[in-house]
């Protein structure tokens, strides 16, 4: 360990997707807010999730110009016995750690031209990520690696027993989806499409650790932890040089006492030497150990940039009925590379849980792939009941690096989601409409961290539409997903034994691991809230 920070979580950190997979974002218009089950209903959101569909549109050019405002936060409860010995922790070892996001204008554009058999389409908004996420006072992950010089110290009368640190985080992610399609009917009532999407990815994580403390002042006065710890490695090392000349000395006596036939003296001198001797190896284990805390102790900045340009198709059927409707669509994963520029390849240099992360390294963040079915129903005049599935194929899009292990590989499966909705005209201005989806991640407590996460969550939208005319139309909804509680435990909370291993030895971290001393537990939960207004026009 060269810092304390060696979670690489620090640069996973992002606004994850408000509706979708891991990296997907659904909402793509007001429509879907007020109604998500949009996977076989004919309309310009089709741009997006039915574009088979766009054929049984009116003849004509058809425009859609949406905005959504986002707000999430990512809450987690910590809880990890070395908390108590934070100097502002007033002896509690559970924590709250809330992560805040925000977009505040979230922007997509749809268009689509309908002429005889034929449908052009184009499509414009954040398909993943998506805004920016904060962690003002950092999380967990961060301080339960420094939470353990307070244990350490006052278990080892180390001369301090509180720590204290400053830590933050913050992440942002965008990723720009330009959709090109076309579509084909080929009856009356099946038509096909086809279509490319290209994705511009880019991102910035930004974070630190440092100003850590501890209370081995004058007076339990709160003082520089590597100046303590380089100190006191220096002066341990002073004096194991001491107690090996003062050895070295002994040993030569007790030589020339077994030469003169002093048989007393020379018992006498090999076993001051002796005792020299183990205090010097003494000495210099206590060296070894402050001064690798003097080194994980030191401030540490990362600053990384991630861009990169993607591309894949989408294929679509549609089926129409007189009173129904069935949809497929299949959009194909898509590759990100990403090559680091990174204002931190000093620190990643010297850590090794980042090296993926260092300039010039190159990390994986695909879109996976994922496969829509929905269908529509219309009982009556005027009411349109809609259902729907996704399947995302988050298990086979790679993300992370060799370095430090294909993180989808920790899933245990796909995300699926599954979505009902209605729609009902009032009048011939007037309609409402609302619905829900279900969406269900394959997390693993091996996957889950406290700065990267999404968890299982139910999710209502409503809203209303608005005809003007027979060429204007609004729409405005709202969007509000109810999230699961997940909990992870573990004896080895966020790897802090590695630290023990550096300072101490394996055998001393599994003790303290067996011992029960690291385990830790995070409680995870988030909230999520969107609104939306969109304007549609017929040329």
């Amino acid at each position: 360990m060269k810092r304390l920070l060696c979670s690489a979580a620090l640069l996973a950190s992002i606004l994850t997707a408000t509706a979708g997979g891991y990296l997907t974002n659904s909402n793509q218009s007001a429509a879907f807010l007020r109604n998500p089950a949009q996977d076989a209903a004919i309309n310009l959101n089709g741009v997006y999730s039915n574009p088979a569909g766009l054929s049984f549109l009116d003849r004509g050019f058809h425009l859609g110009i949406n905005w959504q405002a986002v707000t999430q936060t990512r809450e987690v409860n910590s809880t990890f016995a070395p908390f108590a010995y934070g100097a502002a922790n007033n002896g509690r070892d559970r924590k709250y750690f809330e992560g805040t996001a925000s977009a505040p204008f979230l922007p997509s554009i749809h268009a689509a031209w309908v002429k005889d058999h034929w449908n052009f389409h184009f499509g414009f908004g954040v398909v993943g990520g998506g805004g920016k996420a904060e962690f003002a006072q950092g999380m967990g992950s961060f301080e339960s690696q420094v939470a353990l010089l307070g244990m350490l110290g006052k278990n080892q009368n180390l001369g301090f027993d509180k720590y204290s640190v400053e830590s933050y985080m913050r992440g942002k992610q965008y990723y720009f989806g330009f959709t090109l399609g076309t579509g084909y009917k080929i009856t009356d009532n099946l038509s096909a499409s086809f279509g490319l999407r290209g994705i511009y990815a880019t991102a910035n994580y930004y974070g630190y650790l440092k100003n850590i403390q501890i209370n081995s002042g004058s007076n339990g006065a709160m003082t520089s932890a590597p100046a303590y710890f380089s100190g006191m490695s220096q002066s341990l090392l002073e004096r194991a040089g001491q107690a090996e000349a003062a050895a070295a000395q002994y040993a030569a006596k007790a030589e020339q006492a077994a030469a003169a036939g002093l048989a007393d003296a020379a018992a006498q001198a090999r076993a001051a030497a002796a005792q020299y001797a183990a205090g010097a190896a003494q000495a210099k284990a206590g060296a070894q150990t402050m001064g690798v805390l003097g080194v994980a102790t030191q401030d540490v900045l990362l600053n990384t940039d991630q861009n990169d340009f993607g591309i894949a198709p989408i294929i679509g059927m549609h089926y129409h009925h007189d009173v129904f409707d069935v949809a497929v669509k299949y959009e194909f994963s898509t590759r990100l590379e990403f090559t680091n520029k990174a204002a931190n390849s000093a620190s990643a240099d010297n850590l090794a849980a980042l090296a993926s992360y260092k300039d010039g390294v190159k990390t994986r963040g695909d879109i996976p792939a994922m496969l829509t079915v929905g269908g529509q129903y219309r009982p009556i005049q005027g009411l349109r009941l809609n259902l729907g599935y996704h399947l995302y194929f988050d298990k086979d899009a790679k993300s992370g690096s060799d370095a430090t292990g294909w993180r989808n590989e920790l899933l245990s499966g796909n995300t699926q989601e599954f979505l009902f909705g209605a729609e009902y005209d009032i009048n011939e201005k007037f309609e409402i409409s609302a619905g829900a989806q279900r969406t269900l991640y394959p997390n693993t407590d091996a996957y889950m961290n406290d700065l990267s996460f999404t968890i299982n969550s139910t999710s209502i939208g409503f809203g209303v539409g608005y005809r003007l005319n027979d060429r204007v139309k609004f729409n405005v909804g709202y969007f509000q997903s109810f999230y699961d509680d997940y909990q992870k435990t573990t004896d080895n909370y966020n790897n802090t034994a590695n630290i023990i291993i550096k300072a101490q030895g394996v055998d001393k971290a599994d003790a303290l691991v067996k011992s029960g001393a690291l385990r830790g537990t995070d409680d995870f939960t988030r909230t999520n809230h969107v609104l939306g207004i969109g304007a549609e026009f017929k040329f």
